[in-house]
């Protein structure tokens, strides 16, 4: 009896040890991932898997489509996959390499299938999502490459391949069918994207004023004296689009400036010559013109191109925006003056930071780009 007693009490203990042993034993990579709605809880940017639904393409804050995608930058993911409420999805970034595969104008027949994404969990479109996506599998358990680092985030000449040869008008219809139907925000969204578009990089709590050329606290941003603000390259009463989605929000002409340089600047077109300013020394104006400094006075070029282009009033809530050889425009859709443009294009080569901003804008935001940046030479083949 003494014999069965203790084997019983060594029986207990043994089976005591093992049930602490597997609650103390970490949950198992089988269920590593999350749902769509742990994911929506958890924008802490950290690096997780999400499993969910591919219910349609984001093209904003709050709007997925379902049909007509425009593009394969964004997919978003639910954990139902009839779910039609945005607040219980999450937007997806899909990366260059895994677009042809996993883009949803490419593959519409993704939709309702469902998909594990691993990624950063941290807002995208301002919503809930995962960006700097590393792997998307399907639920058949079919995996995509790991992305190649030294892998080029932008291909840029198959973007443009249609483009090729082209010259004139037709040129310029081409452009505009590759750049158009971008991805639009609010102009709230606007700040915290110039924040990172126009970031200092000799210092990332700063961004770089257009005309000042001043390095300011990001932080800045607002309406007082000596604060930043939204500067609209193309004036926003050209073509009376205000600050509506769109033209109103496009980051490829919305700059940051000081808040009284911006005042000054007003609607005025852009020309040579006037009176310096006394805070933003370099640039001139009169009464019918503004001249920006000579470091940026192609930059300013470039994207009043590029307005030019992706406006078209093809599309009945978006203006017809057309460059000509006047100044004092006021309300019509029209800026100019195209001759000091094209000089200033000529003038002040592309640099690396025009570069950079044009990718950014492209891969992080409106995944559409300014074709005269990376194709300054078209500008002539269009407007001379």
């Amino acid at each position: 009896m003494k014999l069965y007693s203790l084997c019983k009490k060594t029986w207990a203990m043994s089976l005591l040890i093992f049930v602490l042993l597997v609650s103390l034993t970490p949950v198992s990579q089988a269920a590593a991932f999350l749902s769509v709605a742990q994911a929506l809880e958890n924008q802490n940017n950290s690096v997780q898997t999400v499993k969910g639904y591919v219910v349609g393409q984001p093209t904003g804050t709050s709007t997925v489509i379902t049909s007509n995608y425009p593009n394969d930058y964004a997919l978003a993911l639910a954990d139902s996959a009839n779910e039609t409420n945005t607040d219980k999805m999450v937007y997806v970034q899909i990366p260059s390499n895994l677009r042809s595969t996993f883009g949803l104008q490419s593959h519409s027949e993704l939709r309702g299938k469902s998909l594990t994404v691993t990624g950063t969990l941290t807002p995208y479109f301002s919503h809930p999502g995962i960006k700097s996506v590393t792997s998307i599998s399907t639920e058949t358990g079919g995996t995509d490459p790991t992305p190649d680092p030294t892998e080029p985030t932008v291909p840029v000449e198959d973007y443009y391949r249609t483009a090729a040869g082209k010259t004139g008008n037709t040129l310029k219809t081409e452009l505009h069918n590759i750049i158009d139907h971008h991805t639009e925000l609010s102009y709230s969204a606007v700040w915290e994207a110039l924040k990172k578009t126009d970031e200092d990089p000799a210092n990332a709590n700063n961004v770089i004023l257009l005309y000042t050329g001043r390095s300011q606290a990001k932080s800045t941003n607002g309406g007082g004296v000596d604060d930043w603000n939204r500067e609209h390259v193309w004036a926003k009463s050209h073509g009376d689009f205000g600050t509506a989605m769109g033209p109103g929000t496009d980051l490829h002409h919305l700059r940051p400036t000081d808040v009284s340089v911006n005042s000054t600047r007003g609607n005025l077109d852009f020309d040579n010559g006037g009176t310096e300013h006394s805070e933003a020394l370099g640039n001139y104006f009169d009464s019918d013109s503004w001249e920006p400094r000579d470091e940026v006075k192609g930059d300013v070029a470039r994207m009043l191109f590029y307005m030019a282009v992706r406006y078209e009033g093809d599309v009945s809530d978006e203006p017809d925006l057309e460059l000509n050889n006047t100044v004092n425009n006021g309300t019509a859709p029209y800026h100019g003056k195209l001759s000091v443009l094209l000089q200033w294009n000529a003038q002040d080569p592309v640099d690396d930071r025009e570069r950079r901003r044009n990718d950014i804008i492209y891969s992080d935001y409106q995944h559409n780009r300014n074709p005269f940046i990376d194709h300054p030479e078209w500008v002539n083949e269009i407007w001379n």
